[in-house]
């Protein structure tokens, strides 16, 4: 029978094994962090603070870059944190509540990516409906299902996770904690439970998926029925932004968790870790902000008053020193 002992601490995957490349890591990943940091603030900054973008779709990219936020800060923190001081540990506590923030960011984000489809939709082809469909109330709602679905979703799976006796060991093939590695040290006849979730999971996703995939057909139909080229190069021009961050958050996700075992090693996964958690968060703002106009003008409205409140400043500090 296999000994099932208390862990106190799993053992992340270290991102180098020698000191200069854990410091270069430590730079890296610190540069996207600020750069995550910097567009989905910018974001959420100008859709907070300007009326002219409290729209059902920015409404939605608010939240949205809030997720993004979330991503960053529940996984690179920890990995910059034992790049610079030479570790791997990470407490039981610590992992656990990696795991759940992470799952519940992640299920917001692609509940959040479902509902901003159905507005394109609406907004395409179903335009004349629109403001009934997706009032303020209505917005607010789907947003709220979003989260709460992010958080008993999160929930049911951390909590079973962790109540799983673990047999194989302390060493997660990860630079987080994520489900799939925690299932690996678990007792193999344990483990059922957590593989049916996990099964669910997958349909549910499925279904937001066909739903996402059924909804951009239709759009496409509505737009190359429009007369003039202007209208559709207009239409095509709100839904690639989406479509592009869909696509990247899909196709990342299910690589990383659908290829094939005969190909999966510890570098490949670290690699395709960094894909879907990392890359998409510092992604999504560049890709909104250069296809949106009207938020690319508010972002630069508020970069050129920062700039010229810097200059002001500057000369003020320049003549009270004269």
């Amino acid at each position: 029978m296999s000994n099932s002992s208390p862990i106190s601490q799993f053992l992340l995957l270290p991102l180098a094994d020698t000191r200069q490349l854990q410091l270069l890591h430590l730079w890296l990943f610190l540069g996207i962090s600020l750069a995550a940091l910097l567009g989905n603030g910018l974001i959420i900054s100008a859709v907070a603070c300007n009326h002219h973008l409290h729209t059902p779709m920015h409404f939605f990219l608010l939240n949205l870059s809030l997720t993004d936020l979330g991503c960053i800060l529940t996984t690179v923190p920890k990995a910059m944190h034992n790049s610079l001081w030479d570790t791997t540990a990470v407490s039981y506590t610590g992992c656990a509540a990696q795991l759940f923030f992470f799952v519940f960011f992640m299920t917001a984000e692609f509940s959040l990516l479902t509902i901003m489809c159905y507005d394109r939709y609406v907004a395409i082809c179903k335009p004349l409906h629109y403001g009934t469909l997706l009032g303020s109330r209505a917005c607010a709602h789907m947003a709220a299902a979003a989260w709460a679905s992010g958080f008993l979703y999160s929930l049911l799976h951390t909590v079973n996770t962790f109540s799983l006796p673990l047999c194989q060991g302390n060493a997660l093939d990860q630079f987080f904690c994520e489900i799939p590695q925690i299932l690996k040290l678990s007792c193999s006849h344990s483990c059922l439970r957590e593989v049916g979730f996990i099964v669910v999971s997958v349909f549910l996703g499925l279904g937001c998926f066909i739903f996402i995939v059924f909804s951009y057909v239709q759009i496409f139909r509505a737009v190359l029925r429009i007369p003039s080229e202007q209208g559709r190069h207009k239409a095509f021009s709100t839904c690639l932004p989406h479509l592009a961050v869909v696509s990247l958050f899909v196709s990342t996700v299910m690589f990383a968790y659908l290829k094939p075992p005969s190909i999966s090693s510890p570098s490949l996964d670290l690699a395709l870790s960094v894909l879907y958690a990392v890359v998409p968060p510092v992604l999504n703002p560049l890709i909104y902000s250069l296809r949106n106009k009207e938020l690319k003008d508010v972002l630069r409205k508020m970069m050129t008053g920062c700039c010229s409140v810097a200059r002001t400043c500057q000369f003020s500090s320049v003549r009270c020193s004269e």
